[in-house]
Formats: structure tokens, C-alpha cells, sequence
């Protein structure tokens, strides 16, 4: 198994750069269900991020994309079913995906609940304080 940054996932998904994109291609497609590339929820969040961010990509498109990782055989991603939690709250609600996988993140460690001051944040299950 290999780790995998966010922009060598960012390369293979938007295919931007003449340079690292063939590289990313290469390495992905090298992968196997014998030998997978990890991805950390670091890398999950950051990727959902820049994808948003600097690709403009809209929410079903990243439904789509994250799907598409956690049913591959050839990638692990950390802490799979909160990932997989995440994103059906994220398709079902308002609140962006970082603020989902830190509800289902906070749930797994048996908090009681998690606190917000971000409306659409409780939307996810987490309590909003402070009016």
C-alpha cells in the first residue's frame, strides 16, 4: 500500500497539468486491490476542499467522486463507513462535507454530540449553541 497526497489525486480527477497529470495517471492506474493507495482523511477533506474551491466542482460532482473511492478495490480510505456516513449527510443537508466528517467523527469516538456555532453545520446532527 502507498499514500496518496491530495494533488496527485487532484491531477488524476482534473487531468490540469501537462507535466504531473500523466505521472498521476500512470500511478493510479498501477494500483490494485493487492496493492492499494491510502487516502487520509486529511487527504479526503483537502480534496473535497480544492475540488470546491479551485475546480468548481458542485456537490453532486463530488457525491460522484467520493463515491467513486470508497467503492474502489484499488484505494483504502481511512476510517471508510464515517467517510461513507459523511458523505450521505452531505448529500441530505446544507452543511459542507468537512462539517458532516466531523460529526461522524466526534459520533465514532462516542461523544455524546458536538457543539457549532455554524447553522447549517447542525443540520448534520451537531447541536447549535449560542443562539
Amino acid at each position: 500500500m502507498i499514500g496518496l497526497d491530495t494533488n496527485v489525486l487532484v491531477r488524476y480527477l482534473t487531468l490540469d497539468d501537462a507535466r504531473q497529470t500523466p505521472l498521476a495517471v500512470d500511478l493510479l492506474d498501477s494500483l490494485s486491490a493487492d496493492s492499494p493507495g491510502f487516502i487520509s482523511l486529511i487527504v479526503v477533506v483537502e480534496l473535497v476542499w480544492v475540488l470546491e474551491s479551485s475546480y468548481d466542482f458542485g456537490k453532486d460532482r463530488i457525491i460522484e467522486t467520493l463515491d467513486a473511492m470508497l467503492r474502489s478495490h484499488e484505494l483504502v480510505v481511512e476510517r471508510t463507513d464515517a467517510v461513507r456516513q459523511a458523505l450521505r449527510r452531505f448529500a441530505a443537508s446544507r452543511a459542507g462535507f468537512a462539517d458532516c466528517l466531523i460529526e461522524r467523527c466526534c459520533h465514532e469516538a462516542e461523544c455524546r454530540y458536538t457543539v457549532t456555532f455554524d447553522k447549517k453545520a447542525a443540520g448534520t446532527g451537531m447541536r447549535l449553541i449560542g443562539g
